[in-house]
């Protein structure tokens, strides 16, 4: 425990030898120290302050030390207690912790003892104010969780949540990316006994290797370059409530019996310090790994996977999510966007491998490039509004797009003579490209290069005209086929 924290401490003692001696020991200590004679006169010094830490003794003339920690306690005074006895009983320090002291020293005692006493009731004071702020926090600002899906597949997903959540054992999520992993690890704390508790998040990925263990586990001052001051680790944070281990397959091997540990017995120990700590927190892991060809790879331990595994939610792909595709994308526009049949038939063919994040992201794009509230088949990324064309080669498309439609009307209809390029695409090549090509070119020469008038005539957006320029490699407005 390091000494360079300045603690507030309030000296609570009947004896005036030892409650001067301990206060000149403190305050060279560099601590900030008041004194009071008796009971009364520091509950009134506590109505006035704050302290960190009071240093109360037993037995008093007046009101005793229990009565003091008693009254403290009920007034919901903050600060931490250690009592001090010349007559120390396992009655009375039993008494004392059910009241709410959190140590007990027995007379005499080295101060440097006291100091570590002292300084150990602050760093649990402090970590007891950060959980309180961090549940504060989480609870204005995390909504009820709210899994959005119809397909048997989430059903089943639901089904095991609602039976999983009420435990204490540890989870373990797998899925790719953007199937919604975090979300269900909040769903499944939410509907836990600790729902009111902190929830604390960690990515194993978006750290260098060499910080995991001081997020996880806490350092002391100078346990390496840059630790600064002692900081409690995300275990701390989160104990009595969750915590929720990101890509828990790109932990370093140098990690996992450490982390082994904390999970099978609670114990804890920050970088730097030899001092361990105990915490009561439930783990859920999430990867988008296979993590058994991960451990016959010798790249993660076995007996940690079999740890975090006892229970595990396994959450599909976005593309067999059947029927879910459409629900999402209507729950995402909201009910005052409109959504043309041929948008929202390319969003359903299309194989979405980044799962809903990615789903959700081109909803956002569109709906900034859209108009009036309406989105196209042009306001979608290119990789999606694709699908219109494979669409008609699969021949799962009702309503092609328009100028593959008038492509096949003009090759059925037309006499070869009357489009010499296309004449020449049809007599050359069957690849429909190549004839799609040709005839943006028919058109934008009959047009004379307007593309505004082409786009026009072949029934689509100008900007779809433009991918499909850029597409075929048509970079002249009368090029030649």
């Amino acid at each position: 425990m390091s000494t360079s924290h300045s603690v507030s401490l309030l000296i609570v003692e009947d004896d005036p030898d030892f409650r001067e001696t301990c206060a000149r020991w403190m305050t060279r200590k560099g601590h900030s120290v008041a004194s009071a004679a008796n009971g009364s006169e520091a509950l009134e010094l506590c109505d006035r302050r704050t302290f960190d830490v009071a240093i109360v003794d037993m037995n008093m003339p007046g009101l005793t030390g229990l009565e003091v920690l008693e009254r403290m306690k009920t007034a919901q005074i903050e600060t931490e207690v250690i009592i001090l006895t010349g007559q120390g009983t396992i009655e009375s320090a039993v008494n004392a912790m059910k009241l709410g002291a959190c140590d007990y020293l027995t007379k005499p005692f080295p101060m440097d003892e006291l100091e570590q006493r002292c300084l150990m009731a602050w760093d649990r004071s402090r970590l007891q104010r950060e959980n309180r702020q961090l549940r504060a926090i989480i609870e204005r600002s995390q909504p009820p969780v709210k899994i959005i899906g119809e397909s048997a597949r989430m059903r089943e997903v639901f089904r095991l949540i609602e039976r999983v959540a009420p435990t204490d054992k540890p989870v373990l999520v797998q899925g790719e990316s953007g199937t919604g992993k975090e979300l269900v690890a909040r769903a499944l704390q939410q509907r836990s006994h600790r729902s009111t508790r902190p929830f604390v998040t960690i990515n194993c990925a978006a750290l260098p290797e060499q910080l995991v263990e001081s997020e996880l586990f806490g350092h002391r001052k100078g346990a390496f370059t840059g630790a600064s001051e002692d900081r409690a680790g995300l275990f701390e944070v989160a104990d009595g409530g969750t915590l929720f281990i990101d890509e828990i397959g790109e932990l370093p091997g140098s990690l996992q019996p450490k982390l082994l540990r904390a999970l099978e017995d609670g114990s804890i120990r920050r970088v730097g310090s030899h001092r361990e700590r105990r915490v009561d927190v439930r783990l859920i892991a999430a990867t988008n790994r296979n993590l058994s060809e991960e451990v016959a790879a010798g790249r993660f331990r076995e007996d940690l996977y079999y740890r975090i595994n006892v229970m595990s939610l396994e959450l599909p792909p976005l593309r067999k999510r059947d029927g879910d595709i459409s629900l999402l994308t209507r729950v995402f526009l909201g009910r005052d966007w409109i959504i043309s049949d041929e948008a929202l038939r390319a969003i359903e063919a299309y194989h979405w491998p980044g799962n809903v994040r990615q789903l959700k992201n081109a909803v956002d794009r569109a709906q900034i490039l859209a108009n009036n509230n309406q989105i196209t088949i042009d306001d979608l990324p290119l990789e999606v509004s694709e699908q219109s064309d494979n669409l008609l080669i699969t021949g799962t498309s009702a309503q092609p797009i328009a100028v593959t439609a008038q492509l096949a009307q003009r090759i059925v209809s037309y006499p070869a003579s009357e489009s010499p390029p296309l004449a020449a695409a049809v007599s050359t090549s069957p690849r429909l490209e190549d004839l799609e090509k040709a005839h943006i070119v028919d058109i934008l020469r009959q047009q004379n290069g307007n593309k505004a008038r082409a786009a026009r005539v072949l029934g689509i957006h100008r900007r779809k005209l433009y991918r499909l320029l850029e597409r075929h490699g048509i970079h002249d407005d009368r090029p030649a086929v």
